[in-house]
């Protein structure tokens, strides 16, 4: 069988690496556009922030990798047309400007997501950068490097991530959202006010409410809003989030209403003969069950590795995600799973949310850590819905727990005694995780 992935991005290097493990025998050819695979964007903050010494260490495969198990690798090679009823691509060889055209009896499309670029005046200023690729992340690095001050675009996870990073760098640092709070994907209003007084501790300015309408060029850029608000900086970074790159497959696979491509259970587009996964598709997504675009690198690589599985039968399905997430600010863990209280709302689920803030572990332990937790939970079915947790303590693998009880349809009173461990090192006789899910019980309880 030949196979041809095309894009060669988390998802298309763990699908690579996947069917040549399990089938060596399979004609598998890559192409890719760039120079380089498998880049972490999610390390970039790490490099601005000179915790990471090299961003080359960002990418954790090359060519020679996947060549080594076997893949035709051609780097610097543009698919520029997919005809799926003839099983047909057409590709340009950047270096040569080359064009030919090659056949497959499988297809994975696997081309990530490009940078939104929205409706700014001035984008074009070469002081106006985007943040996403290991190109991007050099001239970010580059040029914040000759600038004191930067503006930041956007508060979502890159763009906090940035933020933080160049206040740790003492740069001087302003953050522009247009929402009404920061991370609005991710926590709820509460938590967001508490990482925003995180910010401002390190003299990181917030401005909530207020959408850029253009960037005037200057000595210094100037960043106008639509609310009529004026803003200074030597450089601006945007960071308004991705879209899926899937114009190749347009009108020949079924795609939602952004444009990321539908999939089956295994991986499987409307075209049997074509697979997608990573940023290119939707996930389904758990706690209301629905197909929706989360591009996560952790979605990327599970469904990359089951379309490398599925491309030879439906072997094995996808479980879909909770949208496990977690970061670093300036000491602190932020971990979050499912959804906010917002978002449960929003879906129209009869949802509620308890608030836990107290020690990790015992108050006669030597030291101890202040911990925060919103639970999310359907107060018909009492399921666990999504979780939000904030600490200088470790939660990042609490958040997984919840994930785990999401993904398996437990319930607030399965949460509430659920084995968990008690070591005055680690928690409380009950765990945090318990008592916050015995706060919901509680709470039900008393209406």
């Amino acid at each position: 069988m030949k196979v041809i992935v095309v894009g060669c991005t988390h998802a298309g290097t763990a699908a690579v690496e996947k069917i040549l493990e399990k089938h060596p025998e399979t004609d598998v050819t890559v192409y890719e556009r760039d120079d380089n695979i498998a880049f972490l964007s999610c390390g970039i903050a790490l490099y601005l922030g000179r915790i990471v010494n090299n961003l080359e260490d960002m990418f954790y495969a090359d060519p020679t990798t996947l060549e080594g198990y076997g893949a035709k690798v051609h780097m610097k090679h543009n698919v520029i047309k997919i005809d799926t009823k003839n099983k047909k691509i057409v590709v340009q060889d950047l270096v040569t400007k080359d064009i030919f055209e090659d056949t497959y009896d499988k297809l994975i499309m696997t081309t990530g997501s490009e940078v939104g670029i929205p409706p700014i005046g001035g984008m074009d200023n070469p002081r106006v950068l985007l943040c996403k690729s290991y190109a991007q992340a050099k001239k970010i690095y580059e040029s914040a490097l000759n600038y004191p001050s930067i503006a930041i675009v956007g508060a979502g996870y890159v763009g906090v991530e940035l933020a933080e990073s160049y206040a740790n760098t003492v740069h001087e640092v302003t953050l522009i959202q247009s929402r009404n709070q920061i991370l609005n994907n991710y926590v709820d209003s509460g938590l967001s006010e508490e990482i925003i007084e995180k910010l401002k501790e390190h003299d990181v300015q917030v401005h909530l409410g207020e959408r850029v309408a253009e960037i005037e060029d200057g000595d210094q850029l100037t960043i106008k809003t639509k609310a009529g608000h004026a803003y200074k900086a030597d450089l601006v970074i945007v960071c308004t989030g991705f879209f899926a790159n899937t114009d190749l497959l347009r009108g020949q696979v079924q795609m939602d209403g952004y444009g990321a491509i539908i999939i089956n259970d295994y991986m499987q587009t409307s075209d049997p003969d074509v697979y997608a996964a990573g940023d290119s598709c939707v996930v389904k997504f758990n706690p209301t069950g629905e197909m929706k675009y989360i591009p996560l690198a952790t979605n990327a690589v599970r469904q990359g590795t089951l379309a490398g599985i599925n491309i030879f039968g439906d072997i094995r399905k996808y479980m879909g995600t909770q949208a496990t997430t977690a970061m670093e600010i300036f000491g602190y863990t932020l971990a979050e799973t499912g959804l906010t209280l917002r978002k449960a709302l929003a879906s129209g689920i009869n949802a509620d949310c308890v608030v836990y803030h107290d020690n990790y572990r015992p108050a006669y332990m030597p030291t101890t850590d202040m911990l925060t937790i919103y639970l999310v939970y359907d107060k018909d079915t009492r399921k666990v819905l999504g979780a939000q947790l904030f600490s200088k303590h470790e939660v990042a693998q609490s958040a997984n727990a919840i994930s785990i009880c999401i993904q398996n349809n437990n319930t607030i009173d399965d949460l509430a005694f659920v084995d968990m461990l008690f070591q005055p090192n680690y928690d409380n006789p009950f765990n945090y995780l318990n008592l916050v899910a015995q706060q919901a019980i509680a709470k039900e309880d008393n209406e």
